[in-house]
């Protein structure tokens, strides 16, 4: 098959993992593969050399940005409409929000004179919700609906997103399927040799009941909330880790230093995703407090690694985390939280009976492998 992915940037991030490891899969499988993204900009990293390396046709179009700029997304229409009318792609598939509102519009021109052309979008995370302005998320309804018109299947990586579309009039049920985000699930279950040295290498005490966030440090992942329950919390031995970048890094550690907290948290900076494996094996616990997220890949892949979590029941995280793998509290809930990291960090056991839980339970719900089979498999549906 000829398939064309386009997502707005290859930064550090779920949305992107996913898209190459399709990408990959795909490739590996004798497709012909192509994906358009814009410049990988911002602190956040990038996989946009790795795509480069796959093997499969990448194209970087500037015009193709995350923030919304009618000039620039105007001709970034235009420049899709016109590679779609060159390699004329069987599948043309988006992901994530901004990029699907663009490709699906460019998809449906394109298709008028190329014909034949599926659209396929998958829903990383909604662009609308309880915490944005109102009026933004009224307008990003109605962009949504349009583009679901535009759409022959939509892809949803948790059931929570395909229920939230729907109650907001996006699209209808027969659009939709949930996949979940897959991942190289092997590299997360074996303990790596550097998950030894983590700990002395960020001065991380290496008798302490480590507790670890993996996120961008942004708007709505929740830090806060940790750093309060981190006040509450006397136990010295319970020391944080934020792992990750953004632009509040600087007001993050400010918070910290002020709080008087600044021995019993480390900020690692970011990293690459080749060493988020070692991270979650020197960790005791995951905590993801983040207040919107499709499904968070941290949560799997900590569970993959035999690590308990806590998280709030926001999204996704219900369909991962539950008695049996971890602790769901409610969002902002940070007395809660203060109690759901002291419990598990007494209870050495109870963590051990957790995580081997969590591993069974993701270990084929995540894998790569199934993922993409899932979409290949829909794509042959589409097709015939």
């Amino acid at each position: 098959m000829r398939i064309c992915h386009v997502i707005t940037r290859l930064i550090l991030g779920g949305a992107q993992e996913n898209t190459i490891l399709t990408c990959e899969g795909l490739h590996d499988r004798g497709h012909e593969v192509t994906l358009i993204t814009g410049p990988a900009l911002g602190p956040e990293g990038e996989l946009l050399t790795r795509a480069r390396a796959g093997g499969y046709r990448v194209i970087v179009l500037d015009s193709l940005r995350r923030e919304i700029s009618l000039r620039l997304d105007r001709r970034a229409c235009g420049e899709l409409i016109s590679i779609f009318r060159q390699i004329e792609p069987e599948i043309m598939h988006s992901h994530s929000s901004k990029a699907g509102i663009i490709a699906r519009k460019a998809g449906k021109k394109a298709a008028k004179k190329t014909g034949g052309m599926q659209i396929v979008h998958t829903v990383h995370g909604l662009a609308y919700h309880r915490y944005e302005k109102w009026w933004k998320n009224r307008l990003y309804i109605a962009l949504e609906k349009r583009a679901a018109n535009r759409s022959d299947a939509i892809i949803c990586v948790a059931d929570a997103m395909t229920d939230k579309a729907l109650a907001a009039g996006v699209g209808v049920a027969g659009q939709y399927l949930t996949i979940y985000s897959g991942m190289d699930t092997e590299r997360f279950m074996n303990r790596p040799a550097a998950a030894d040295t983590f700990r002395a290498e960020f001065g991380i005490p290496a008798d302490s009941v480590l507790v670890t966030q993996v996120s961008r440090l942004a708007e709505l992942k929740g830090h806060e909330y940790i750093l309060e329950a981190a006040r509450r919390i006397t136990d010295k031995r319970i020391h944080f880790c934020f792992v990750g970048d953004g632009h509040l890094q600087q007001l993050i550690t400010q918070q910290i230093d002020r709080a008087g907290l600044a021995d019993r948290f480390t900020l690692t900076g970011l990293l690459p995703a080749e060493r988020i494996p070692e991270v979650l094996h020197a960790t005791d616990i995951l905590v993801h407090c983040s207040l919107r997220e499709g499904l968070a890949r941290a949560l799997p892949q900590a569970m993959l690694a035999g690590i308990p979590v806590v998280s709030f029941d926001v999204d996704g995280a219900s369909e991962v985390v539950d008695s049996d793998t971890g602790i769901l509290l409610e969002p902002k809930d940070t007395a809660g939280l203060a109690l759901a990291i002291s419990t598990l960090a007494d209870a050495p056991q109870l963590r051990e009976v957790l995580g081997k839980a969590g591993k069974e339970r993701c270990c084929e719900m995540f894998d790569k492998a199934v993922m993409v089979d899932q979409i290949e498999q829909l794509y042959g549906r589409l097709l015939d």
